[in-house]
């Protein structure tokens, strides 16, 4: 093969290195685009690192090449932090040899937008959907603030600039006519997609983690996640009282978290929850599936705001491939539609708790109908149809192939 069809990716996210942004939903797409690229050919990846920079090459991967940069927040820093990037990254575009630039959602958009132009680089925008309404519905940002008027004006000129966009779900095509007045030629859908070798009957139920943890017996449900932000926060807590209600003490709440149990401890005592219901844990991403693995019933309680059904949670395919049935807020991706479709878990129809009772009901309902391995056998083909890896792959072959 000859130098010339070796190609160089400049990818750019606004995340941390050590991010499970970066190490769960980024870097396994990046080893598909090698999968599918000419031999010899790198991905450079940028990160914005709040602790200051990283050591080089800090992900091993073979082919990724780790550019580390430190993070300002929106404002006159943030302003400085562009304008830095921008020289610096003009740099990497010529010293590599970058043939593409390829931002990861639009905060990183804004950059790749930017560089695109300055370097006369085409732009490919991935896991396209919108943020800066998204900021304004989760009560983050104000509508009439310059943070949101600065992003949602570089979501329109990215979606005019890029030669390709991938989104995730096929409805982001629909409100990119709608909020930007216009969708590109070449429009991907690719949702989050999981390691389903990662997450398998291999980690359900682990004997030596229930008993070492005090599970033994317990009807054990799940969230991975944070609150806040995007997600629910005393909804959740509200719910569980309800939950506590129905099943008693033989319900255990496991939430892998990286929040501490001080910061959560108010919600549980204003539910009339006791502490020792929950095990509160931030793990390292290898930890995930075996502690997942343990539960009965999965949590994603994101917001329900419309904005939201064009994301894609990546918590709900590690649950379906775990064969755990999901309690989801409705409206959410297309994942809220799955569910009910598929009968595979329990959408919650309303945040009050009429909603919560019905919910909760439901939610019994479907764990009586079968054992563990029996909804195991039930979910997991809904994880190997929607969140396979395979899609990605196709995805990828079709830009880089």
């Amino acid at each position: 093969m000859s130098r010339s069809e070796v190609r160089n990716i400049l990818v750019i996210t606004y995340w941390s290195w050590d991010d499970p942004l970066v190490l769960n939903y980024t870097l396994p797409y990046l080893r598909i685009m090698l999968r599918v690229l000419p031999a010899g050919s790198r991905v450079h990846l940028v990160t914005l690192d709040k602790t200051g920079r990283s050591a080089a090459n800090s992900f091993g991967d073979e082919g990724v090449v780790h550019h580390s940069y430190p993070y300002a927040a929106f404002g006159a820093k943030g302003m400085r932090m562009m304008l830095g990037l921008l020289w610096s990254l003009s740099g990497v575009v010529r010293r590599e040899g970058v043939d593409t630039i390829h931002a990861w959602c639009t905060p990183a958009g804004m950059i790749g937008y930017l560089l695109s132009i300055l370097m006369r680089k085409p732009l490919i925008i991935d896991s396209y959907e919108p943020h800066a309404e998204a900021m304004v519905e989760n009560g983050t940002w104000q509508r009439s603030g310059l943070a949101f008027r600065t992003l949602f004006r570089f979501e329109r000129l990215q979606t005019r600039r890029a030669k390709a966009v991938v989104a995730a779900t096929e409805g982001m095509r629909e409100y990119a006519m709608k909020k930007y007045g216009y969708v590109p030629d070449i429009f991907l859908v690719k949702p989050a997609c999981v390691d389903l070798e990662r997450f398998s009957s291999r980690n359900l139920k682990r004997v030596d983690l229930l008993r070492s943890m005090g599970l033994e017996g317990k009807l054990v449900a799940i969230y991975a996640g944070k609150f806040g932000g995007i997600y629910l926060e005393q909804e959740v807590f509200d719910l569980l009282r309800v939950a506590w209600d129905h099943w008693g003490d033989r319900l255990h709440v496991l939430l892998l978290t990286s929040q501490q149990p001080e910061e959560l401890r108010p919600y549980m005592e204003k539910a009339g929850l006791a502490p020792r219901m929950f095990t509160i844990r931030s793990v390292p991403p290898q930890d995930v599936p075996d502690l997942m693995g343990l539960a009965d019933w999965a949590l994603t309680p994101v917001k329900p705001v419309p904005t939201k059904r064009y994301c894609t949670p990546i918590k709900d395919g590690e649950y379906w491939a775990l064969g755990l049935p999901v309690m989801i807020t409705s409206g959410i991706s297309d994942d809220s539609d799955i569910i009910e479709r598929h009968g595979v878990g329990v959408v919650i129809s309303s945040l009050n708790r009429i909603g919560y009772e019905q919910a909760v009901k439901q939610m019994d309902l479907l764990l009586r109908s079968g054992d563990r391995d029996q909804l195991y056998a039930r979910i997991r083909p809904v994880a190997e149809r929607y969140r396979n890896f395979q899609i990605a792959e196709r995805v990828y072959r079709d830009l880089y192939g």
